[in-house]
């Protein structure tokens, strides 16, 4: 035999992702062009596209029209785009990325529909059906093209404008998923005013993670407006979700959008947020999860003298001062054995040593690879008899 054959084979080539975020209101009003023009941009001659829409059942409680909105808007747009069938809702909530059946209802959909890989799925709703549908459209025919219209704060300001898709399996967040970027996000204020106070206040956590590991301007002007925040002014959110998705893009772009590395500095204070999400059952939202994240490991970060006691208690009162919870029962659960069990269960899901994002000021963030059990009691204690 030739001893070429034996030759090792090397080969790379990088692949160019792009995508834009819109802002908008009252995406779906006829005068409202900035959904048809991505769909004209789209057109390729002679091929008539497919959308098949999804959205969260939730929705129609407070905006009863969306699915005729919805089909009048599509009207004369058959020559390029057409829809497939029934408009689907779908539950939403974190218990439609546990369902399996549901999962396969949609994937079941793709098949009937013939929705094939030049064609849409728009999903419409917060972050949970945004990654249940994502995940849906990215191992369909190994990817449909993804439209998100993410429909709270935490999906228009973090996960809806990020790349990531996936449903819950085997008891851990997010164990089955993708790196799938959309070909377009569409962020529209008319559904922000429909939320309740829970959710409107719950998207806020992800833009103080944000700030206080990339932008100590943005975590002042944070504080600077907490009242207008908190008071639901529109026009502060609209500020607070188009800075913290321009942070959040910009990392992508320039870091490590698929996460081959062990470093996640997007997910500071996750660690025992994912891990609280799941011991409550998710009757704590995901932002409320994060915000008492930030807080442990604020605390945390200051206890290693990493960050200064005056910067720990800033952070601790403006996530006091939204509305935030900074402790829950359950970080104290079984002598705190469950925090054990949440750090390994993270480094699992990052792949090889265990990297933790923690604070060294605000605006700065630093990486550590262990967690000393010791100061994480501490500093849940300290959190407990925080007020």
């Amino acid at each position: 035999m030739n001893e070429d054959s034996f030759f090792p084979l090397f080969s790379e080539f990088q692949i160019t992702y792009r995508y834009k975020v819109y802002f908008t209101k009252d995406i779906f009003q006829k005068d409202n062009p900035v959904l048809k023009n991505f769909f004209i941009s789209e057109i390729k001659q002679g091929l008539v596209k497919k959308v098949m829409v999804v959205f969260d059942e939730r929705l129609i409680h407070y905006h009863p029209n969306l699915v005729s909105e919805i089909k009048n808007y599509f009207q004369g747009l058959e020559s390029f785009i057409q829809l497939t069938g029934d408009i689907i809702p779908i539950p939403g909530g974190e218990e439609c990325k546990n369902n399996q059946n549901l999962w396969e209802s949609l994937v079941n959909a793709v098949n009937t529909h013939g929705v094939d890989r030049h064609s849409y799925i728009l999903a419409i709703g917060g972050g949970a059906v945004l990654d249940l549908v994502g995940y849906v459209a990215a191992v369909s025919h190994r990817g449909i093209r993804l439209v998100r219209i993410p429909t709270t704060v935490l999906s228009q300001n973090d996960s809806g404008v990020g790349v990531k898709n996936s449903i819950n399996f085997q008891g851990k967040k997010n164990f089955l998923g993708t790196f799938a970027p959309p070909v377009a996000v569409f962020n529209d204020l008319q559904f922000l005013e429909s939320l309740d106070d829970r959710d409107w206040r719950s998207g806020m956590a992800e833009a103080i993670k944000v700030a206080l590991i990339k932008d100590k301007d943005f975590f002042h002007w944070i504080e600077s407006n907490a009242s207008e925040l908190l008071n639901r002014n529109l026009d502060t959110m609209a500020y607070l979700i188009h800075r913290c998705a321009k942070l959040h893009m910009d990392h992508i772009a320039s870091g490590d959008p698929f996460e081959f590395g062990s470093s996640r500095p997007l997910d500071f204070g996750h660690w025992s947020a994912h891990k609280l999400e799941y011991l409550t059952q998710f009757s704590l939202r995901h932002g409320e999860a994060v915000a008492i994240g930030i807080a442990l490991d604020t605390v945390y970060s200051y206890q290693k003298q990493f960050l200064s006691q005056d910067d720990c208690l800033r952070i601790l009162s403006l996530l006091k001062t939204l509305g935030f919870v900074v402790y829950h029962p359950m970080l104290s659960d079984g002598e705190k054995q469950n925090l054990f069990l949440g750090l390994e269960e993270f480094r699992e899901h990052l792949g090889g040593r265990l990297t933790i994002v923690l604070l060294a000021e605000i605006g700065k963030s630093l990486e550590v690879h262990e967690m000393d059990f010791k100061t994480i009691d501490t500093s849940v204690n300290f959190l407990k008899t925080y007020l």
